[in-house]
């Protein structure tokens, strides 16, 4: 079942310079950054009005949001989707036609987050992930 936005991600080449130019613009500090090795990434985590804006910004040149980032440059990756349930989701919307990026959902970050994407060819373009905290 999906419940809500949880969060809207922001690709950045520079996750440090990022960072001090979001922390300007809402006068505040990330409430997490960490290392999401499992996806090539690092993140900075911000929360404002109930909505989480995640900076990510690549690990290294064979991360696949450095693919993203040369082809695309900076700004809007992905929204992600609250799930209750996410492998019941994933067989819904596969039951539905659309194409799932991790049939199985995987495992990330420091808490545990099972994710997996909804491919963009599906939804004009953009990338959705689906994620159960």
């Amino acid at each position: 079942m999906i419940r809500g936005i949880d969060h809207i991600a922001i690709a950045v080449k520079d996750l440090d310079k990022a960072v001090n130019t979001f922390n300007k613009l809402l006068n505040m500090k990330p409430s997490i950054i960490e290392e999401v090795s499992e996806e090539g990434v690092k993140v900075a985590m911000y929360t404002l009005g109930g909505i989480r804006i995640e900076l990510i910004a690549p690990l290294n040149e064979a991360s696949p949001l450095t693919k993203f980032l040369n082809k695309r440059g900076e700004g809007i990756h992905h929204i992600a989707l609250k799930v209750k349930g996410i492998e019941d989701v994933i067989n819904s919307l596969k039951s539905v036609g659309f194409n799932v990026i991790y049939e199985k959902p995987k495992v990330v970050g420091k808490d545990k987050r099972k994710i997996t994407f909804i491919h963009p060819k599906n939804l004009h373009g953009v990338l959705v992930e689906l994620v159960e905290r």
